[in-house]
């Protein structure tokens, strides 16, 4: 197996995991009355994070052989050197000198009493990643001989459209896969992105409230998870954004995951786990979703395998992807 190029970005993480919004905001109120002071007992992690670092390592979990691109400081490369380390020759650092980000997420119950994760960044020199940062020797002869170019994260990189051109226009034998992440705050460039990146493009991969972002933009239906005919609502919507764009789109949500090539769909639902974790969850789904693609899977067989990989991640307290092991494991215990 040739290895699988992941870019660009590496934040270090501080997860804060809380009971309700309403509880958070009325303690934070209770201490600023008093004039400040330590709000104790709330559950944190400080972990490796970023798209691309997530990504690249899941894929290592479930046995790829994996390049990382990414930035870093001389503190955020030795935490990448050691997190990575397990793996030994499995994966390669290609690390350029430059400020990685931090990010404080916070995991919380909403309104409707679904667990979601609210992130605070620095987006540090991730926003400048272009192609400049990927042009030695070693870069462009991981992507000559990759598997499959991964770009993540566009959301946070300003030049994140050059990147991904540059990434597949070198890579021209690979799948090519982008995960845009959050634009809401940008969606209008990344519909237009779209055009110019659509022909070297196999794969936009997203969830619900990226599809939303975009759909708004290209004049789509918006999508409701709490519509009663679920199934036939997501597959159209992912129809109607694939036929629109000319990518083919995956797209995974807490009730299930869906594919369209823009005249094909597929629709599989969610497996019901009790959630101890989500920052990192989309990262897991697209590391299962790329291996979906090189093993050569049907989209329901993918759709179904990185269901079960992100199940495994949702349950554990520790933010821990699975093997691929564990994945088959669950698919034999639930018989598919």
């Amino acid at each position: 197996m040739n290895p699988i190029v992941v870019m660009p970005d590496f934040f270090v993480d501080r997860v804060i995991k809380l009971g309700s919004k309403e509880e958070f905001f009325n303690s934070i109120n209770d201490k600023a009355r008093l004039g400040g002071g330590s709000i104790r007992g709330v559950p944190t992690a400080d972990i490796k994070g970023g798209n691309a670092a997530n990504v690249a390592y899941c894929l290592a979990k479930l046995g790829a052989r994996v390049a990382l691109f990414t930035m870093a400081d001389d503190i955020g490369a030795a935490i990448l050197r050691q997190t990575f380390s397990r793996f030994g020759e499995h994966v390669n650092l290609l690390v350029t000198t430059g400020r990685h980000g931090s990010t404080t997420a916070f995991e919380l119950l909403n309104e409707r009493d679904v667990r979601v994760n609210i992130m605070i960044s620095d987006v540090g020199d991730n926003s400048k990643f272009g192609p400049d940062m990927v042009n030695s020797s070693d870069h462009l002869n991981y992507l000559k001989n990759s598997d499959a170019a991964v770009v993540v994260n566009w959301g946070s990189n300003l030049k994140g459209t050059q990147l991904a051109e540059h990434a597949f226009k070198n890579s021209p034998k690979s799948l090519h896969f982008i995960d845009p992440a959050d634009i809401e705050t940008r969606k209008e460039d990344f519909r237009d992105s779209l055009k110019y990146i659509a022909e070297f493009t196999d794969v936009l991969s997203i969830n619900e409230s990226e599809y939303n972002s975009l759909a708004e933009v290209a004049g789509l239906e918006h999508l409701e998870l709490t519509s009663e005919d679920i199934v036939d609502h997501t597959k159209n919507a992912v129809r109607q954004l694939a036929e629109k764009i000319g990518i083919s789109v995956d797209l995974h949500t807490r009730k299930g995951a869906a594919w369209s090539n823009g005249k094909e769909t597929s629709f599989v639902r969610a497996i019901k786990v009790d959630v101890r974790t989500l920052t990192g969850a989309g990262d897991s789904w697209d590391s299962a979703d790329i291996l979906g693609y090189l093993a050569g899977l049907n989209a329901t067989e993918r759709l179904t395998f990185a269901n079960a990989t992100v199940s495994l991640y949702l349950r554990s307290q520790t933010s821990e992807p699975p093997t691929n092991n564990e994945v088959f494991e669950l698919l034999e215990r639930i018989g598919v």
